[in-house]
């Protein structure tokens, strides 16, 4: 099994599997993107200059893909009609985030979206809340692009680095899956809903 994770992992599929990958977890969010991506990093550190993969293009494939994917959520919930705003208003963390996310919006901010690109679904959860408040798209995208570069950039220099530090081994790697997973659970602390402050009497 490792064999053959490994051996994919220096093929030129590697591009199309991670392509894939990321493009659906926003809908599938238990999909392992980023465990795959780093992977594909640590084998990268390992090969020579002409070895695939390429770090570059690497990190432009997930980065297109995390922008694709959140493009193909936001005009999904856009069109979604009654039925998935009524799906979204039973939803406490959806009807947060859209709150969230159009007050940043409205701020001319958008560091909501980058951070939720870390967070545990937090990609579904502001992609979908986007598109289903009707959102402009000249508002979202930019963001989503700085988001999706970020993250695909972290996770390639997590299997990079940590193959040059320890290694081109499965523990570099597992080594670098616990930090892209500690940036996940950050970016979840930062998300939270914060605790209104109680009016005095």
């Amino acid at each position: 099994m490792l064999e053959q994770v490994g051996a994919l992992a220096t093929s030129p599929w590697i591009y199309g599997v991670v392509t894939l990958s990321v493009l659906l977890d926003v809908f599938l969010p238990v999909l392992p993107s980023g465990v795959l991506v780093i992977t594909a990093a640590t084998a990268a550190a390992a090969g020579s200059a002409t070895d695939v993969p390429d770090i570059l293009v690497l990190t432009l494939c997930a980065a297109t893909a995390s922008v694709l994917g959140d493009l193909a959520a936001y005009r999904l919930a856009w069109r979604g009609g009654d039925r998935l705003d009524r799906a979204i208003s039973r939803s406490r963390r959806l009807t947060t985030a859209q709150e969230r996310l159009g007050a940043a919006l409205a701020r001319g901010g958008g560091a909501l979206v980058v951070l939720a690109r870390f967070a545990p679904a937090g990609r579904s959860v502001v992609s979908l809340g986007a598109g289903a408040a009707h959102r402009r798209a000249r508002d979202f995208l930019p963001w989503s692009a700085l988001a999706g570069l970020t993250w695909a950039a972290y996770s390639v220099a997590l299997g990079w680095f940590g193959a040059h530090w320890l290694g081109a081994s499965w523990v570099a790697t597992a080594v670098s899956v616990g930090a892209l997973f500690g940036a996940g659970a950050g970016a979840a602390y930062l998300m939270r809903p914060r605790p209104q402050a109680s009016e005095a009497s």
